[in-house]
């Protein structure tokens, strides 16, 4: 799985130095998905908790979680102008799966639009998430 979690965490499109801001983590996450994505920013993800500015979010979302457009607004609130949103969801099939339409409702009523969405381990999708801009 290291290899392909490396090759996902890729297709996020994160650097060294950058921070990102992780909201969702629990025992069901993708590890070695998370270990990878960390090898590529050469540190941690910060939590939830964190107060400065980010260069983008990482939101672990299931469908018992709650509001998903709260979740979305909440986790726009350190985000640097321009920051990416990455939204992994359940795929169909398993507990806890978020439908596209309802991904894309939040995502427009918190002023964002899916871009792009890829499976990004065996039990996750991930959709970026892009400012709808003015």
């Amino acid at each position: 799985m290291g290899q392909q979690a490396d090759t996902q965490a890729a297709r996020f499109g994160f650097t060294t130095g950058q921070v990102v801001q992780e909201f969702g983590w629990d025992d069901d996450v993708d590890e070695p998905l998370r270990a990878a994505l960390e090898a590529a920013l050469g540190g941690e993800l910060v939590d939830e908790d964190y107060d400065d500015v980010t260069d983008a979010v990482l939101v672990w979302w299931r469908d018992e979680d709650g509001d998903l457009t709260d979740m979305l607004v909440d986790a726009q609130t350190a985000l640097e102008d321009g920051g990416k949103v990455w939204l992994l969801t359940r795929k169909p099939g398993r507990d806890g799966h978020v439908g596209h339409d309802e991904i894309q409702e939040a995502a427009t009523t918190a002023g964002l639009h899916a871009t792009s969405t890829f499976a990004a381990g065996d039990d996750w999708s991930a959709t970026r998430l892009a400012n709808r801009g003015r």
